[in-house]
């Protein structure tokens, strides 16, 4: 059902799915989909009732931030809504997009769906087109009205980003301070203190930590990131792999690109490599079905294996950072199952989402050569428990009968011995 501005209707499921959606292309800004939790104040009652790329997931597990997938020029960026978790007293879930690189005049197509999650059908739409300098916008809203639950087509835009949205609401936001420091005073001649014995002062709570609005994005000039200087070095962290097949090709790729682009099979298989500081080796991949323990070694989870690239969330691992002393290093790599004959036929993009930190993405777009393996991200302790994150981003041309996993191997001296293996 596609709104106008204003209107509402009646959401009859218990469960939906809320997409943000945009058509990418060049000069295109990239957009993130966020919640905000609003008591009858119209405010949020904590900075936890924000949930966006930084703070995935709800207390109450009511609201959940999903990601993005593209599908041929359409990117979307998900949130779940679970009506029946939550709370009396939260009225009103805002539904809200940011623009990083740009505004959302320079967005085409934007708008937001409401989807049964059950069955997938569309409950509701709004497509806005009226957006011009905003950075962040306020696209629709799920609220309770006698008893049951509709939504909103908003459309309300901020030029201010998402850190004006999110102190409009009452969300506390840790942004850089830029001023100059104020020219220090001379120091207070020192007061006689009594010498009577008196119990000490008993300090305040200290204040919840302000919300990090911050994202990093590894480039070839900017190819690392320390997670402890991040602050990202604890709970667990999600490596996300998404892809979306090319319409257009380059190169040597484009005789073999539109017979790819309609290819329904297309299997990618997340991988990593592992060293612990005892020395043991290993790999965790779907292939042997050798998913791996996040609660034991080697700390490293592969959730599932996506055969079909039709899953929202595309393929995940999970690390557990709480383990970091356990961790030599971590070689990401994905390989190309089937259904492709190279990355240079695939768009691809990496995120590292830390439980706690800013989130670490980049894409995979470089590709010029026939590769069906590609080395993503190289995670080391440098010793003192100091994580860091490498990009890699560099594909790998097997040759005749070795396998993706031995190749990967071979380029970085992993040193392990490999026999055949099957899904």
């Amino acid at each position: 059902m596609t709104m106008r501005k204003g209107a509402n209707v009646p959401i009859p499921a218990s469960e939906v799915r809320v997409e943000l959606g945009w058509r990418a292309g060049p000069g295109v800004p990239d957009a993130d989909a966020s919640a905000l939790l609003l008591q009858e104040s119209g405010k949020v009652r904590s900075d936890a009732d924000f949930v966006f790329y930084n703070q995935p997931q709800h207390s109450s597990g009511a609201v959940r931030h999903e990601g993005k997938r593209s599908a041929g020029e359409t990117v979307t960026d998900s949130v779940s809504v679970n009506l029946t978790r939550i709370e009396a007293d939260v009225r009103t879930v805002v539904l809200a997009a940011s623009a990083d690189g740009g505004s959302f005049g320079q967005v085409p197509g934007l708008h937001i769906r409401v989807l049964n999650a059950a069955d997938g059908s569309e409950l509701a739409r709004f497509d806005s087109e009226d957006a011009t300098v905003e950075t962040a916008y306020v696209l629709g809203e799920l609220y309770r009205r006698q008893g049951a639950w509709k939504f909103r087509a908003v459309g309300q835009g901020y030029s201010s980003g998402l850190a004006g949205l999110a102190t409009d609401f009452g969300i506390s936001v840790d942004e850089p301070d830029t001023a100059p420091a104020p020219p220090s005073a001379p120091a207070p001649a020192p007061v006689p203190q009594p010498t009577t014995a008196a119990a000490p002062p008993v300090p305040p709570p200290a204040a919840p930590a302000p919300v990090r609005l911050t994202k990093v994005t590894l480039t070839k000039e900017a190819p690392a990131v320390s997670l402890t200087k991040q602050g990202g070095t604890s709970g667990t962290m999600r490596v996300n792999l998404n892809w979306q097949v090319r319409k257009q090709f380059k190169g040597w790729g484009n005789k073999l690109g539109r017979a790819m682009a309609m290819h329904s099979d297309l299997d990618l298989d997340l991988c990593a490599l592992f060293e612990l500081t005892d020395g043991s080796k290993g790999v965790v991949q779907a292939l042997g079905n050798a998913f791996g323990s996040l609660h034991r070694p080697p700390f490293i989870h592969l959730d599932g294996d996506d055969r079909t690239g039709a899953v929202a969330s595309g393929e995940n691992l999970s690390i557990n950072l709480d383990h970091k002393h356990d961790i030599r290093r971590i070689l990401i790599f994905v390989a190309i199952y089937q259904g492709a004959r190279s990355f240079a036929d695939l768009n691809a993009t990496v995120t590292l989402q830390p439980q706690y930190g800013a989130p670490i993405d980049f894409s995979l777009d470089e590709c010029t050569v026939p590769s069906t393996v590609c080395a993503l991200a190289l995670i080391t302790n440098t010793g003192g428990g100091e994580l860091v994150v490498q990009r890699e981003a560099r594909f790998l041309v097997p040759e005749r009968g070795v396998s993706p996993q031995r190749t990967v191997d071979r380029a970085y001296g992993w040193g392990m011995n490999w026999t055949p293996g099957r899904k």
